[in-house]
C-alpha cells in the first residue's frame, strides 16, 4: 500500500503554477512492475492479421515509431523490459515526487494523465515541470482535447536521472545513465525512443491515478514510441514516448492517444503484404465494407458519411488502412491515424471523446456530496462547454438556475422550514461531435447534497 497526498480540486481549467506533493514510498515499485504483458509475435492491429515470427528468441512487444513530422507511422518490435533488479526497485522506491501541473476536478472525476520525465538531474526537475506544460498546452489544443481540457487532470511524476540527456542523442555511440533508460536507435532505428517499460510503469504508479502515460525524455531530437501491446496494473493502456524540445514531438504523443484512449486503428498500410481477407475489424474507425453497405446496413462510421471532415475532404471509404494496402478501408483520405500533423477525422473525434468519458464524468464538483451542506454554502460544478447544468431542489427543476456554474442553497429556493433539502446538479453533453446513440447515453452526469435543517 502506498502513500498519497491529495490536493482540493479547482474549477480552473488553465495550467496552474505547480503545487508539489510529496509522495515518497518504499513499496510502489515493487507493486507496480508486477507483471507487464507483452506479445511474443509481431500482430497487426487489424483482426485476422497473419503474425509474422519474431527475429529472436527474446520476448518482444509491438512498439509503433515516426520516421518524420509529416510522415506515416511504422511497427516494428522491440525486446520486453526485463524485470527490475533489487537495486532498480530501491532507486525508484526513494525517488518520484509528484507535481500536479493542472487540477480540474477530484481523481476519479477526471481523466488523469502522467508524464513521466528521463534525463532530467536533480537540479533540472523543475525544467521537467515547464516541458510537462508546454507539451500539454500543445496536446490539449488539439480537437476534440480543446473543447474538454476541463475533463483531464494532469500530473509531473520526477524520475531523478545520474546525468542529463539520453542514449543516441545525438549519434548512435552516445549512452547515457538516465532513470528511464531512454534511448533513440532502439533495435537500431534511429527515430524510434525506447524506454525501460516496468521503470515507467513504477514510476507512474506513484501518480493519484494514471489513465493515459507519457514520457518526456529530455531531448531536442525528433522521435518517439508507442508502446500499445502492454497493460499495467496501474490501469493505463499503453506507453507514448516523445523528445520534451521537439516542437512537433507532441504529435506523436496525440496519435498515440488514438490508440490508448480512441481504441482506434491505425489507418496507414504498410508491413502487411496483399489484400486483406479477414473478419471485419473492431476498430470503429477501419472496415471491410464500403460506403453504400456501410449505410444499408448501418454499421461503422455511416452516420458520418458525406459531412465534411476537420482533417479535409468528405467522409467516405478510403482504401487502405490497419496496415494492409488493399481490402481495407478508412473513413477520410488522411487523418492524424494516418499521417502526423492532420487531425482526428470525424468518426475519431467521435472515438476520442468516447475515449475522454470511459475516464472522465460530464460533472463533477470540488464539493463533496457525503455529507450535509448548510443553506448558507456554495456549491459549484464544472462541465465542458457543451454541456448545460440544470439544478433541482427536491426533484423539482429551478429553471431561473439553469447554466450556473455555481450556486448556493439558500437564493436556489431551499426553504428554512426545519426539514432537510436534496438540491440535485444534471448535466448532458449535447455535441454535435457525437451521433451515436449509445454513446449519447453515456453523456449525462449528476450529484446531489443534503441541505441540513
Amino acid at each position: 500500500m502506498f502513500r498519497r497526498t491529495s490536493t482540493s480540486a479547482s474549477t480552473d481549467s488553465s495550467i496552474r503554477p505547480s503545487k508539489r506533493i510529496s509522495v515518497r514510498t518504499g513499496v510502489a515499485a515493487g507493486l507496480a512492475v508486477a507483471a507487464l504483458a507483452a506479445t511474443t509475435t509481431i500482430a497487426a492491429t487489424a483482426q485476422g492479421a497473419t503474425p509474422a515470427p519474431p527475429t529472436h528468441d527474446q520476448r518482444t512487444q509491438k512498439v509503433e515509431y515516426f520516421t518524420g513530422a509529416n510522415g506515416h507511422p511504422r511497427q516494428t518490435t522491440v525486446p520486453v523490459s526485463p524485470p527490475l533488479t533489487k537495486a532498480a526497485r530501491s532507486a525508484i522506491a526513494s525517488d518520484g515526487d509528484v507535481t500536479s501541473i493542472v487540477q480540474n476536478g477530484p481523481v476519479g472525476s477526471k481523466l488523469d494523465v502522467v508524464f513521466v520525465g528521463d534525463g532530467y538531474t536533480a537540479a533540472q526537475q523543475e525544467d521537467f515541470h515547464a516541458d510537462v506544460r508546454a507539451k500539454w498546452a500543445k496536446i490539449s489544443a488539439v480537437e476534440p482535447y480543446a473543447s474538454y481540457s476541463g475533463l483531464f487532470n494532469v500530473w509531473a511524476v520526477d524520475a531523478v536521472s545520474n546525468e542529463s540527456g539520453v542514449s543516441g542523442d545525438p549519434t548512435q555511440d552516445v549512452v547515457r545513465d538516465t532513470a528511464l533508460d531512454s534511448a533513440f536507435f532502439c533495435e537500431g532505428t534511429e527515430r524510434l525512443l525506447c524506454v525501460d517499460t516496468g521503470k515507467v510503469e513504477s514510476y507512474a504508479s506513484k501518480a493519484p491515478a494514471a489513465d493515459l502515460v507519457v514520457v518526456l525524455s529530455n531531448s531536442t531530437k525528433y522521435g518517439g514510441a508507442g508502446y500499445n501491446d502492454i497493460s499495467s496494473q496501474v490501469g493505463y493502456d499503453g506507453i507514448a514516448t516523445a523528445s520534451s524540445d521537439n516542437d512537433q514531438s507532441d504529435q506523436i504523443a496525440v496519435h498515440e492517444t488514438g490508440h490508448s484512449l480512441g481504441k482506434l486503428a491505425d489507418e496507414y498500410d504498410y508491413g502487411q503484404s496483399g489484400t486483406y481477407s479477414g473478419p471485419e475489424p473492431t476498430q470503429s474507425n477501419i472496415t471491410t465494407l464500403s460506403a453504400d453497405q456501410m449505410t444499408a446496413q448501418q454499421q461503422k462510421w455511416y452516420r458520418w458519411i458525406g459531412q465534411q471532415s476537420p482533417d479535409g475532404g468528405t467522409v467516405g471509404a478510403f482504401e487502405g488502412g490497419g496496415y494492409y494496402q488493399y481490402g481495407l478501408n478508412r473513413p477520410t483520405e488522411n487523418s492524424i491515424m494516418r499521417s502526423l500533423g492532420r487531425e482526428f477525422n470525424l468518426p475519431g473525434r467521435e472515438a476520442m471523446i468516447a475515449g475522454f468519458y470511459r475516464w472522465a464524468s460530464v460533472l463533477s464538483s470540488p464539493v463533496a456530496t457525503d455529507h450535509k451542506l448548510s443553506r448558507g454554502d456554495r456549491i459549484r460544478v464544472t462541465v465542458p462547454g457543451s454541456a448545460q447544468v440544470r439544478w433541482y431542489v427536491d426533484g423539482r427543476e429551478r429553471k431561473a438556475a439553469r447554466g450556473k456554474a455555481s450556486v448556493v442553497p439558500r437564493t436556489l429556493g431551499v426553504p428554512a422550514d426545519g426539514r432537510a433539502h436534496r438540491i440535485t446538479a444534471r448535466a448532458t453533453d449535447r455535441t454535435d461531435a457525437v451521433r451515436d446513440p449509445a454513446l449519447r447515453k453515456q453523456l449525462s452526469g449528476s450529484l446531489s447534497w443534503r441541505i441540513a435543517p
